[in-house]
């Protein structure tokens, strides 16, 4: 499995709110924004800022980072918790592991990809 970007989660009340401290923190802009089921969803630096109730994050508090990878057909063995999913940027899973990590694994659809990274890029982000 080639891994082309790890990105932390931070669970987040406001993403508008948010995200200027992370402009500050990274020097970077958001590579990408997206509405997904209750949650709005942005890339920044090493970071996935997610958005939304404390209802809507529920389901997703569990899971400790996302790894961008070049198949999620690779990805490690666990216990698969859901998924795979058709979602804005292209296809997720998530996946339990043995010791207790929840990594979401997330294949990026080509026209998904960020524009200023080519699809061949050795580093994908979101």
């Amino acid at each position: 499995m080639t891994t082309l970007a790890t990105l932390a989660r931070v669970y987040v009340d406001d993403l508008d709110v948010a995200l200027p401290t992370f402009v500050a923190l990274t020097g970077e802009q958001p590579r990408q924004r997206i509405s997904y089921r209750d949650l709005e969803i942005a890339g920044i630096g090493g970071f996935l800022l997610i958005a939304g109730t404390e209802e809507a994050l529920a389901p997703y508090r569990g899971t400790h980072a996302t790894v961008v990878v070049s198949s999620l057909d690779e990805v490690a063995p666990g216990e698969t918790l859901d998924g795979p999913n058709t979602v804005p940027t292209g296809r997720n899973m998530t996946v339990r592991h043995p010791g207790g990590a929840t990594i979401e694994y997330l294949e990026f659809a080509s026209a998904a990809r960020p524009a200023e990274e080519p699809a061949s890029a050795e580093r994908a982000s979101l």
